[in-house]
């Protein structure tokens, strides 16, 4: 609802002029959203129409639909700034742009990503960028309720009384507030080393390094907002792809994009990355080990050409009361010249349908066309197809073809695999992997689906032929109504006079479109957006690919995504020093030397934004235990808040007690502990479950340390941080941003002595 009537509560002229200008920018985005509801139900209302109309009709409801669903999602602080130059001109940013109106070019509201609007996150007093102020617009819903102003042309001596000494204000505003579960944008406090990342060249490889609280993530999730808004066109076709360590973070990061208007990206976990599998259940990590290796790509491949059989001995063919003997030499010539097409099993499966038929016909042929007495051949050319073509209709044909070379599904294949791993892999490596095939598929089984969609290929004969009887049908319909156009046409000129120049003139459909055309124009377009077509479609190349926690991946996972990029234009994220997975290939070198060499742009992130000094130093005192020369990132901010730790000989007492004291009035407080005490501690902590997805936007929850990567709480409770490794125990210490305390049962690692000591 607009503030318009109200500016007298305004006595400052500062905030009054911003008031009135944001009920001017809401003013424009209610009616642009009336006008956009109007036409969406103006098309729908169309109801049954031919089918042209109807495309058109559902292409104009999507679209403006996606339109609709921007303007609503950056509803919240549409503005956040402005910028004043030196020349006297002024411009507004916000999270997206809009004119005065449908024909004033004039911007009203200047986009963050424009270029013009980059001197807001990048001029300093010694740079100004041509700027005289900068200034920051706090807002709740439409109504502005404080503004923060910095200087930068320091010879301007006109003040406004909103001057900001520090210019971090906002910045420290922001880092101080409470947590809702849901990571917001930072659009509004975007730093120069974050902004000079975010606006990086899309093509290549881009490595962005950080240490906790650093940012990392949302910078990634920025750039994809940047690289949507400056290469609009080739991305929306192609979409970007933001792959995340778990469903929970996924939820975590959701609200960001679409918070920025943009709702065309898709996000996914690598167990979401195989259409029609969702991997739900949890591997040991001797087998998330196992299955992450780059041999496993080997192992596959090794499983597949085992699937390609020869006769043990033989393989009796009955045909036309004749018994053809398909041995050992026969199919193992049939395999080799297949195998030397070197196409995908499935796809190569044609290839040998037709060496098997061919070896078949020749057997059939010498028995019943040599003649008995001088032994010459009394068989045309007709007869032998005529042959060929009665085997390729005898199913016992087809049933030693399925034997020999069988059509397999990347599933059924790694099902089976998982099932009997002797053989392929050492003995203790198929103890770990080895799994009943009725099992849940894992987050690491994933990548051997897609290997194995690899190797097999798929055979689209039946699918072509579908499409081909499809495609006859259209074009049979769409000669009938052209017939029916030109019928009518002849009906209607019939009467006039031969040498009348109109009816001469007059040009209907026939004359200007063939049938075939005509049914191309009329078929279904598929009307998803690029995302949701991405997401089914295992083949799909994206535009960009935005990874997080990259380092945590697999060799197996990093070829499904590679596949994925066949430009290798990619934005990673992450930090090797919280490598915590068994598989996770932590060096960056180490992921992208199979890829692209050393042909990668790195870049680190060094300053903390989410963890107070006191965390950061007893967190970093947990690495250097192990790696001295270990350097954390720069906090830049102190609470005066010391972490502590308590020892006790009632875990779940004391953990609940604990939770009382440190549940933030406003915010949200993590429980990070063992994954087996989860159940434990779960009963005396109201509200709180275990065994499933944590719900972050509860005021407590409980986690364990993988679970609570790239994740962020006003309040953490470490439980028995003894019994964590040295990396998931430096991503538990920094997930807070304003207390940390420690519960534990046993020993404490050394480096966490000094906040036992304040207990």
């Amino acid at each position: 609802m607009s503030n318009r009537g109200s500016h007298k509560e305004f006595p400052d002229a500062e905030l009054r002029s911003e008031q009135e200008f944001i009920d001017a920018m809401y003013a424009r985005v209610d009616a642009l959203r009336e006008d956009t509801e109007t036409s969406v139900s103006e098309a729908l209302a169309q109801g049954s129409t031919p089918m042209q109309a109807r495309l058109e009709r559902d292409i104009t409801v999507a679209e403006r639909s996606r339109q609709l669903a921007a303007l609503n999602a950056v509803d919240g602080s549409l503005c956040f700034g402005r910028i004043d130059t030196t020349s006297g001109t002024s411009h507004h940013i916000g999270r997206i742009g809009l004119r005065a109106d449908d024909t004033d070019r004039t911007p009203l509201l200047i986009d963050w990503r424009a270029d013009v609007a980059r001197p807001f996150y990048l001029a300093t007093g010694h740079t100004s960028m041509g700027l005289r102020r900068r200034r920051h617009l706090t807002t709740e819903g439409r109504r502005v309720t404080a503004l923060h102003d910095e200087i930068l042309d320091l010879g301007d001596e006109t003040r406004t009384g909103h001057e900001d000494p520090t210019g971090d204000a906002v910045l420290l505003a922001a880092l101080n507030s409470a947590r809702t579960g849901r990571m917001s944008d930072i659009v509004q406090t975007i730093q120069a080393e974050q902004d000079r990342i975010i606006r990086a060249p899309h093509r290549g490889v881009l490595v962005v390094e950080g240490g906790p609280g650093t940012g990392k993530t949302a910078v990634a999730l920025h750039r994809a907002a940047y690289l949507l808004y400056e290469h609009r066109d080739l991305l929306a076709k192609r979409a970007v792809l933001i792959v995340g360590p778990n469903p929970a973070f996924l939820g975590y990061i959701g609200e960001v994009l679409p918070s920025l208007g943009e709702t065309g990206v898709l996000l996914a976990t690598v167990g979401e990355l195989f259409p029609g599998v969702r991997a739900t259940a949890k591997d040991s990590p001797a087998a998330a080990r196992v299955k992450g290796r780059a041999a496993m790509a080997d192992v596959l491949a090794a499983v597949v050409r085992d699937r390609q059989a020869l006769p043990d001995p033989v393989i009796a063919v009955e045909h036309d009361r004749e018994v053809l003997m398909l041995d050992d030499d026969l199919v193992r010539v049939a395999r080799e010249r297949t195998r030397a097409a070197d196409l995908p099993h499935n796809v190569a499966r044609e290839h040998f349908e037709g060496h098997i038929l061919n070896t078949l016909t020749d057997l059939m042929a010498e028995r019943i066309g040599t003649d008995p007495y001088d032994g010459s051949n009394l068989l045309d050319a007709s007869d032998i197809t005529q042959i060929r073509d009665e085997l390729a209709e005898n199913p016992e044909v087809w049933a030693a073809i399925d034997r020999l070379w069988p059509r397999l599904t990347p599933q059924r294949l790694v099902a089976d695999f998982l099932a009997a791993p002797d053989g392929y892999v050492s003995p203790e490596d198929a103890d770990a992997i080895r799994r009943s095939v009725t099992r849940a598929w894992t987050t690491s089984d994933v990548p051997l689906l897609d290997e194995a969609a690899e190797l097999l290929g798929e055979d689209d004969r039946v699918a072509r032929a579908a499409a081909e009887l499809e495609r006859e049908t259209q074009i049979a319909y769409a000669q009938g109504v052209l017939d029916v156009s030109y019928a009518s046409r002849t009906y209607e000129f019939d009467d006039k006079e031969e040498d009348d120049p109109e009816s001469s003139e007059v040009l209907s459909a026939h004359d200007i479109i063939d049938a075939e055309r005509f049914a191309e124009r009329q078929e279904e377009e598929d009307h998803r957006s690029a995302a949701e077509r991405a997401a089914a479609d295992r083949t799909w190349a994206f535009g960009h690919i935005i990874v997080d926690e990259a380092q945590e991946l697999s060799p197996m996972a990093w070829r499904l995504l590679m596949r994925r990029s066949p430009t290798r234009s990619m934005t990673l994220v992450g930090d090797p020093a919280q490598t915590a997975e068994e598989a996770g290939v932590g060096a960056w070198s180490d992921i992208l030397a199979p890829y692209v060499e050393d042909r990668f742009e790195h870049t680190r992130l060094g300053v903390n934004y989410r963890t107070p000094a006191e965390i950061m130093e007893l967190a970093a005192g947990v690495v250097r235990a192990e790696h001295p020369d270990f350097e954390p990132p720069s906090s830049v901010r102190s609470t005066g808040v010391r972490p502590w730790a308590r020892r006790t000989a009632d875990l779940p007492a004391e953990v609940a007690k604990a939770v009382a004291e440190l549940t933030p009035s406003e915010g949200r407080l993590a429980v990070i502990a063992p994954r087996d005490l989860h159940r434990t501690l779960a009963a005396r902590l109201d509200g709180v479950t275990a065994g499933a997805e944590p719900d972050l936007t509860r005021t407590v929850v409980l986690l364990d340390p993988r679970q609570a990567k790239g994740l962020e709480f006003d309040s953490v409770l470490v439980v028995e941080p003894g019994r964590f490794g040295t990396s998931d125990l430096y991503v538990a210490l920094t997930r807070a941003t304003q207390a940390l305390g420690i519960v534990h049962t046993g020993e404490l690692p050394s480096a966490l002595a000094p906040a036992a000591e304040r207990h």
